[in-house]
């Protein structure tokens, strides 16, 4: 099945003649609507295109080149489903494989906004750390993996990462207030829960203590935590790139990240030092380990994808043809 992204491009009408050669030339392009006076606001006309994956990141590169982004603008949405013959055809004189394709502006965009340090950002990092410390109160495997999959802290991760590749200084200040903000927030009003529940009587002193066969590997960091964090990084941002985001779920559930901030968080609260200083230095490591790895990833796939061999569009005749 073609892998397809569909684009609505506005474009002020000094442009459009350049815009439509463009898109006509192009091998990848397999749809191509023009609707003259379509756009009220910014005033220009509108072009619908069905385009293979790997196509898309250079087309809009040569979009960019002609300044629509500025005077227009670029909508994209992946095509669930595309039954038509010039679709194929399109796929197979596109360069490179669309699963495999990236398309860079997408990546950029969808992880800047993951950045954002948001009310719902906060509230989710909040309740996966609190399950994370009822987790290690009952010694709950269930539980633990129900706050790895609930904390939402690979979003600002991948920004970050993206960021460092792409030199997006904002996005990346961003990120990095996000993670400390909502760390932070989310350990301190754990904290208060767990001493509201120690006060209560409902567990004591001894709780770090005791054997935890389910949810003491949380304390005990070692070299394995930085291999799974590493193979975390590199399949969270693969599955990020690839359009693939069902990956990411396994990606959740592996990195032991929001379950270190709960166990930081009783650490405090009953006043255990030893537990604190290990279950900061898991965190510290599968955070580490997570950003090295996507920054990495990202780096071998710009390089891999820039030496896919390319039909290149006539970007320099179609720049002379700019008004």
């Amino acid at each position: 099945m073609p892998v397809l992204l569909h684009l609505r491009i506005t474009v002020p009408t000094d442009r459009t003649a350049a815009v439509r050669e463009l898109l006509a030339d192009d091998p990848g392009v397999a749809h191509l609507g023009l609707v003259h006076a379509g756009s009220l606001r910014p005033p220009g006309d509108l072009f619908l295109v069905d385009v293979a994956r790997e196509s898309a990141d250079q087309l809009i590169g040569a979009l960019r080149e002609l300044h629509v982004d500025r005077d227009g603008g670029i909508a994209m949405e992946a095509v669930d489903a595309a039954v038509s013959r010039p679709a194929e055809e399109a796929e197979r004189r596109a360069p490179g494989d669309g699963s495999d394709a990236v398309v860079w502006e997408q990546v950029v965009r969808s992880t800047a906004a993951d950045a954002a340090l948001s009310v719902s950002y906060l509230a989710f990092l909040g309740i996966a750390t609190l399950l994370a410390a009822i987790a290690i109160v009952n010694d709950s495997a269930p539980l633990v993996i129900g706050a790895m999959v609930l904390g939402p802290e690979f979003g600002p991760l991948a920004a970050l990462a993206v960021a460092l590749v792409h030199r997006r200084a904002r996005v990346g200040r961003q990120a990095l207030v996000s993670l400390a903000v909502g760390f932070a927030g989310a350990i301190a009003v754990t904290v208060l829960a767990a001493l509201v529940g120690r006060w209560l009587g409902w567990f004591g002193t001894d709780l770090l203590a005791a054997d935890r066969p389910a949810t003491g590997f949380i304390t005990q960091p070692d070299r394995w935590s930085l291999v799974v964090a590493v193979l975390a990084g590199v399949a969270g941002v693969l599955s990020l790139t690839s359009a693939r985001t069902g990956a990411l779920v396994g990606v959740f559930i592996s990195v032991t990240t929001v379950p270190a901030a709960g166990e930081m968080a009783l650490a405090v609260a009953l006043g255990s030092g030893t537990d604190l200083q290990e279950a900061a230095t898991q965190l510290g490591i599968n955070l580490a380990g997570v950003l090295v790895a996507a920054v990495a990833t990202l780096l071998v796939q710009q390089t891999v994808w820039r030496r896919v061999p390319r039909i290149v569009p006539r970007v320099q005749r179609v720049g002379r043809a700019r008004v």
